[in-house]
């Protein structure tokens, strides 16, 4: 649930503290049928506040401003890049999983440096634009390419800035502790909206001006420094700074359970404590893994990946890595996807009746739940055995085979419907429907309602390519 701040803590915010805000007419132009139905969605965050017209009067300005105030998220919502490339980092309106949807994925960002050859710099940037991964309907992607100053030298900088930027609309990371190296960086790309990479005790100033006059988003930092931190937010905050992104530190190694520490404090004392200072999103740097002196570089792209799986289960908004290996990305962005996906949902696809190639009125008919793991597991087992098939996806509320015959979501009574709703009888001249080994409690109570004969298939759906080559003459 959304959360406003009280004197003792943080409580809950209900419906009628939005509705006791709102005109109050039940006028519908929301699509709602009353303002209470209303204020239900917008507490839910289905509906936004924008869309009931008679908040948006002059008279209503100040309870207009009272929601805005009360609705917003814990932690900030920070953009960075311009345009349809944009990536929202933030916006987090609670600190567990389980009291409401997470918002905007962990943005993770791949590096360059502005020492590496263009070749070597356009081979990285495209190999993080190409990579993509199709997981339970979703594609699974990297959003950003940071540039480093390792060189320090203004022109190096800014030449390896607009060879990015010509070459990737991914928005851009620019690295430097030397207000001057970045002001070269932000000249290549005036209007480009990069994050700035970092505002320290030292040159907070330098590079707050620099913020304020690109329009950029800035991210302090204050290694294992809480403290430190959020008296650096506070002062850029004065300065007039805004869009901030913090970055606690990130150790590997024996400093480890630091980095987790702060970071977990830093969330809990946005979310739980109601903290400002620190409603920020995080940033963090698995990176440093290959600063550690190791005798192969397998060892550090392991412990950066691990670095960097933590850090997404312990609230980190933004990732800043070096290795590019699938090994070590692909199971971080499926992670990512898992801990994003809305837990009051299940993850479902669409009901009804697919074709796996270029099935005919011989061809077999499967039967699956429409559980999107299991929906896309059972349709790449029957691809790889090479027959064309129909797969009929019944809908069982996105529950998986075993548990929604458990629960009665997936019940002869559906399946029969589902196998009428296809019209399978104008697709194929047999009768016979294979159904998976954990659905075979219900496969009399099928035959009987649809008159079809029933083949108890593998409870596994890797047995699938066996089964139709024994059984499927």
């Amino acid at each position: 649930m959304s959360r406003k701040e009280t004197k003792g803590g943080i409580k809950q915010l209900s419906p009628i503290d939005v509705y006791m805000l709102l005109p109050k007419t039940n006028c519908k132009e929301c699509g709602e049928d009353n303002c209470m139905a209303f204020a239900t969605k917008v507490v839910n965050r289905e509906i936004s506040i924008d869309q009931c017209s008679p908040l948006l009067t002059k008279e209503n300005e100040k309870n207009y401003n009272k929601l805005k105030e009360m609705l917003k998220p814990a932690v900030k919502e920070v953009t960075i890049g311009v345009g349809d490339s944009a990536v929202n980092v933030g916006g987090k309106l609670v600190m567990y999983r389980h009291e409401f949807t997470y918002t905007n994925p962990t943005a993770i960002a791949i590096d360059v440096s502005d020492e590496m050859s263009d070749d070597e710099v356009l081979a990285k940037v495209k190999k993080t634009q190409d990579f993509t991964y199709l997981y339970i309907g979703n594609n699974l992607n990297l959003q950003m390419i940071a540039i480093r100053s390792t060189s320090n030298d203004t022109e190096k900088f800014k030449r390896t800035v607009k060879k990015v930027a010509e070459n990737t609309k991914l928005p851009i990371i620019l690295c430097s502790l030397d207000s001057a190296v970045l002001e070269s960086g932000l000249m290549a790309i005036p209007k480009a909206r990069p994050l700035i990479h970092a505002a320290t005790q030292d040159n907070w100033k330098e590079m707050a001006e620099l913020a304020l006059m690109y329009n950029c988003p800035l991210v302090v930092s204050a290694p294992n420094d809480i403290s430190l931190l959020r008296t650096l937010v506070k002062t850029l905050n004065a300065y007039g700074v805004e869009d901030l992104i913090l970055d606690p530190g990130t150790f590997t190694s024996s400093g480890l359970g630091d980095t987790i520490n702060n970071f977990t404090m830093i969330r809990r004392a946005a979310c739980i404590m109601g903290d400002e200072l620190l409603g920020y999103p995080i940033m963090g740097t698995p990176i440093v893994a290959w600063t550690e002196s190791t005798n192969s570089q397998t060892v550090n792209a392991w412990k950066e990946a691990y670095v960097a799986s933590m850090l997404v289960t312990r609230y980190a908004d933004l990732l800043v890595m070096h290795g590019t290996e699938g090994w070590a990305l692909l199971p971080l962005t499926v992670l990512r996807q898992n801990i994003y996906t809305d837990p009051r949902k299940p993850v479902a696809v669409e009901a009804g009746l697919r074709t796996i190639g270029t099935p005919d009125e011989n061809s077999p008919v499967l039967m699956t739940s429409n559980f999107a793991l299991t929906y896309y597991t059972v349709a790449q087992d029957i691809e790889s055995s090479g027959t064309n098939a129909y797969l009929l996806v019944v809908d069982s509320e996105g529950t998986a085979i075993d548990s929604g015959v458990a629960g009665r979501k997936l019940t002869a009574e559906t399946v029969s419907d589902a196998i009428k709703e296809s019209n399978l009888d104008k697709k194929v001249k047999h009768r016979k429907l294979i159904i998976p080994g954990k659905a075979a409690r219900i496969s009399g109570e099928i035959e009987e309602l649809s008159n079809w004969q029933v083949l108890v298939g593998t409870r596994d759906s890797s047995g699938i390519p066996k089964f139709l080559q024994d059984n499927w003459k």
